[in-house]
């Protein structure tokens, strides 16, 4: 829990702060330990209103944030500012009022003794496990500044990364809804008006347009039906995929797809050699990366593929032979660069060149699905509207006719 306090200091100044801890009373012996004589604490949050109380549901910290203080702390610990007055220094100066408030507690902790990695271990929703884990590396070969720079280089090429698979699928998403918003609209707002002028004609309809109106008067008539059975489906399916079994099922079916289940291959062994690239040159064993890495990274089928790896290095086994009893998560090229590498010691070296590539990969795919839905999503949108079209006019054209 985050405790607000006013407090008195040793010289007499008045201070106020915040301070995260289990209880009051464990708050209040901290605050005590760094010579404080309190005046006043309480829960944070507590005489504010309801607005201000659930405000703080609208702060986000991103990725860009991180990218950014991680940058401005490499800065700093090259300069040889000390590790409090830095904290303090970029928690009034942050614009994110969520982060600001992340940082006085790191700052407060740092103040009464605490090492950089512990203080920030407490935030694990800011401060991933990797990230405390890079730190605590940083911490002890006194790096500190090489370690925020690798962390802000890293974070930095996950979030393009991964701004550039959203970015790229934007378009497609919106045409999709587009259209099938439009269909929904001609479906149960302009063709019932429509019927009702064929079926008063008493002219043969064809089949096709039978077969339109059916669709037509289903969606007018259970439409609402539908719409509830497609949430209530949507709701369990996504109870099913958060569950164990449904994870593993989903990331399995995400591996198994035509040619996205490349493109997601791709991703993840970017993703796995930029981690552990970034974790080894900072010092950190090869057990704890992979463990680190398999932690971090987002598919069940490669995490467990990762702790076996895990299991099979403590074990005295190489990591590419380990990796290479998965030939379809991790491809024959990989395991032979990781083989040169190890023969080498360049293992780190091997793993940035692969994750440079699989990065470029990523891209290249994406650019060229993009390429390909495009002109297949209008050349869609625009014959079934012909069809629909169709489907009613040239009815309508032959009654026109008839008369």
């Amino acid at each position: 829990m985050l405790f607000n306090y006013e407090a008195v200091d040793t010289t007499g100044a008045k201070k106020t702060g915040s301070i995260e801890s289990i209880t009051v009373d464990v708050a209040i012996a901290s605050l005590q330990k760094r010579g404080m004589v309190l005046t006043s604490i309480k829960e944070s949050g507590e005489s504010s209103s309801f607005l201000s109380k659930n405000i703080s549901i609208f702060d986000r910290i991103s990725t860009k944030d991180i990218v950014i203080l991680s940058r401005q702390l490499s800065t700093l610990f090259e300069a040889q500012v000390s590790a409090l007055r830095i904290f303090r220094l970029l928690a009034s100066e942050t614009e994110n009022r969520a982060l600001g408030n992340k940082l006085v507690v790191v700052a407060d902790d740092l103040q009464a003794g605490s090492a950089i990695s512990a203080a920030m271990s407490k935030h694990p929703r800011v401060f991933s496990e990797f990230y405390v884990s890079m730190v605590k590396a940083g911490e002890e070969s006194g790096k500190l500044d090489e370690t925020f720079q690798y962390l802000a280089d890293y974070l930095d090429r996950a979030y393009e990364l991964s701004s550039k698979v959203k970015g790229a699928l934007i378009y497609p998403a919106f045409v999709i809804v587009t259209f099938i918003t439009v269909m929904i609209l001609m479906f149960t707002m302009v063709i019932p008006k429509i019927s009702e002028v064929l079926t008063e004609a008493g002219q043969e309809i064809p089949i096709y347009t039978k077969v339109v109106l059916g669709i037509s008067n289903f969606l007018v008539s259970y439409g609402f039906i539908l719409l509830a059975l497609v949430i209530i489906g949507g709701f369990f399916l996504i109870r099913f995929v958060r569950t164990p079994i449904g994870r593993i099922s989903y990331d399995n079916f995400k591996l198994s797809l035509p040619y996205l289940g490349s493109l997601y291959r791709k991703l993840y062994l970017s993703r796995f050699s930029d981690n552990m690239n970034t974790m080894l040159i900072s010092g950190i064993s090869m057990v704890r990366a992979l463990e680190l890495t398999s932690s971090v990274i987002n598919n069940q089928i490669y995490r467990a593929l990762l702790n076996d790896a895990v299991e099979s290095v403590k074990g005295g086994v190489t990591l590419s032979e380990s990796l290479s009893k998965n030939p379809r998560e991790i491809p024959g090229i990989m395991v032979q660069m990781m083989k040169v590498g190890e023969e080498t010691g360049e293992v780190g070296t091997i793993l940035k060149t692969m994750a440079r590539f699989y990065s470029r990969e990523v891209a290249t795919a994406v650019e060229s699905l993009v390429s390909l839905i495009e002109p297949l999503l209008i050349v869609l949108l625009g014959g079934g509207v012909a069809v629909l079209l169709a489907s009613v006019l040239i009815p309508i054209y032959n009654i026109a006719s008839a008369q």
